[in-house]
């Protein structure tokens, strides 16, 4: 059973070298954007890769800010798939190892000329494929928390069941399909689709399980917190008290920010009916901020696994793949976003459907919207909220997405078109099947 793991590796840029890596990122997005620039390889090379994107970061800062020093740093992120093989081997280490070698064998073109401008990249007459997976290997920071709006689709999944779905929209739009039954439209479908001779879906004959909310871990998990209620309320108001109050909060409108920078985040949106959205924020200082915010990503991790596992984070139903990432002596956050829609409608519908889960992780961060017991305010406020979010949002160098005509939705559909396809239908769960087309 393949599933969909995270890598992020974060990697330090030598000083000299950055107007290179800039140069070459430049490049590799014109051509992912405009199909130029030939002797560059895609990563559709590696058939197992969603989302992917490098970012860099510390352009500029303070010597000894950083736990790397005043050096800039090089952030990769992907989500990919991992099946395991015949040896049974499901750890992450495994999956990691996997994709690494993937890029260091399928992508040598764009790894070299990228991570020859980092510290500490084999030299040239040392470049193999275990060398290059060995350096990368050295810079993989685990994730805080990792939420997958379609758990369990690998991309060839995905694109193979959307292109099931529209050989079946077409096989309808050519017919008249007034006042017949849907069960007759159903097996009309059938026939079609598996006596097809141009397109083999023999594969979609094959049973696949959708992820269902674990409803017995939720009373549990219900059950523990219940459990643990009065220390969680007396640790609220220690946050409260002892530093809400006394915390800097963010007070700017979006009309003061620097336009020149939101005008460089813009430039690398609405592209496509899908977004990116990159963010790095600073922890507040001190152990109950960390362990407020480890707490907060242990709730997320366990909703994520057992409840929000059908496209819908806390209610968004727009969210591909995010995730949360605790680095730098635990001092600073990562947040990495894929999604459909545009910025503001994407931050509108954090604020409507889960503002209080944005605070009570984000409000752990410097900077935040005023906060109230750890939930209340923060993201709530959406004036200033929206400008904290395009304050701390910073410029994606390289973007990747293997299928941005399709929505979340879009692919959570035509799984269950797949499974619909293959079964003997009422009349009623037909006229259902019909509407997911």
């Amino acid at each position: 059973m393949s599933r969909q793991y995270p890598l992020t590796l974060i990697t330090p840029v030598l000083m000299e070298r950055k107007p290179e890596l800039f140069t070459f990122l430049h490049k590799i997005k014109k051509f992912l954007n405009k199909n130029i620039d030939k002797d560059i390889k895609s990563v559709d090379d590696i058939d197992t890769i969603h989302y992917a994107r490098w970012v860099v970061i510390d352009y500029e800062i303070e010597k000894g800010k950083s736990a790397l020093g005043d050096m800039p740093k090089l952030v990769y992120s992907s989500n990919f798939d991992y099946e395991p093989n015949h040896t049974g081997k499901k750890s992450y280490a495994a999956a990691a190892e996997q994709h690494i070698k993937d890029l260091c064998t399928k992508a040598t073109d764009i790894i070299d000329h990228i991570y020859d401008c980092c510290d500490g990249y084999p030299l040239k007459e040392n470049r193999n494929p275990q060398s290059r997976s060995q350096y990368l290997k050295k810079w993989i920071v685990p994730v805080a928390a990792f939420y997958q709006g379609s758990p369990g689709r690998t991309v060839k999944q995905i694109k193979a069941e959307s292109n099931l779905r529209n050989s079946i929209r077409k096989f309808l739009d050519s017919g008249k399909w007034d006042n017949q039954p849907a069960k007759h439209i159903h097996r009309e479908i059938q026939k079609t689709v598996f006596e097809n001779k141009e397109q083999d879906f023999s594969w979609a004959r094959d049973p696949i399980k959708l992820p269902r909310v674990n409803w017995l871990a939720l009373v549990l998990v219900g059950l523990g917190l219940l459990i643990l209620l009065p220390v969680l309320i007396i640790w609220i108001l220690i946050v409260q008290f002892a530093y809400e109050r006394h915390d800097n909060y963010f007070t700017m409108k979006r009309s003061q920010l620097n336009k020149e920078q939101i005008r460089k985040l813009e430039t690398y949106e609405d592209l496509e009916a899908q977004n990116q959205f990159s963010q790095l924020v600073d922890m507040k200082p001190g152990k109950v901020r960390l362990i407020t915010f480890k707490l907060m990503m242990f709730v997320a991790r366990i909703l994520i696994r057992f409840q929000f596992v059908k496209g819908k984070l806390m209610g968004i139903p727009t969210i591909h793949f995010a995730r949360w990432v605790l680095f730098d002596n635990n001092k600073r956050v990562l947040f990495f976003s894929n999604f459909d829609g545009s910025w503001q409608q994407y931050l509108g519908d954090f604020i409507d459907e889960s503002g209080w889960g944005l605070t009570g992780i984000f409000s752990n961060t410097t900077n935040f919207p005023k906060t109230r017991f750890l939930v209340f305010g923060g993201a709530k406020d959406e004036e200033h909220f929206l400008a904290w979010s395009r304050n701390s949002e910073i410029q994606t160098q390289v973007w990747y997405n293997a299928y941005p005509h399709l929505s979340i939705k879009n692919v959570n559909n035509n799984s269950r078109i797949r499974c619909q396809l293959i079964k003997n239908l009422t009349e009623k769960d037909a006229a259902k099947f019909l509407k997911l087309i």
